[in-house]
């Protein structure tokens, strides 16, 4: 992913006003983030946890999407779940259900989108080795490192089309 600015995470979101997108929090550590291993920019509010963003390239625009983590009972730590972008499996609260507001006259209605994400929405790294889960070592694929990038790029780009479709 290539390196972005306040500006050019502020104006990419399609599911919220422009004065919201205004005042979300931005990541405290955006200067350091490593953008050559970023599939897309996620991450939580630094003052409202349980709201959450990601930015990423969609149809060869910036596209920035503002979620809202579901809130709900801890799950004890043997308990494993599956993002459903970058298939890591973690335990505890690793995964949350997180929601979309759609874009257009779905999103003015009320009506969302939901996916189960890593919680700190560190999919890329995951994925690429740099960070770990509490869950281990997951389980084997027979899929190479590339094979996996594509896979979360596809799972993400499909949750985006959901998000931004008109139906």
């Amino acid at each position: 992913m290539r390196h972005l600015t306040e500006t050019d995470i502020r104006s990419s979101f399609v599911n919220c006003s422009k004065g919201e997108a205004n005042r979300l929090g931005l990541p405290r550590d955006l200067a350091e983030c490593p953008w050559d291993d970023l599939d897309f920019l996620g991450w939580r509010d630094p003052g409202a946890p349980e709201r959450a963003y990601l930015v990423a390239e969609h149809d060869g625009h910036l596209l920035g999407l503002a979620l809202r983590a579901a809130s709900g009972a801890a799950r004890g730590f043997t308990a494993r779940s599956m993002c459903s972008v970058c298939v890591t499996t973690h335990t505890g609260g690793g995964v949350a259900l997180m929601t979309a507001r759609r874009t257009g006259e779905a999103g003015r209605q009320g009506n969302t989108i939901g996916q189960y994400l890593c919680a700190d929405l560190a999919c890329s790294l995951y994925v690429r080795g740099k960070q770990r889960t509490s869950a281990g070592r997951g389980f084997d694929e027979t899929l190479t490192l590339d094979d996996k990038i594509a896979r979360t790029r596809r799972n993400l780009t499909a949750f985006i089309t959901m998000v931004t479709s008109s139906n």
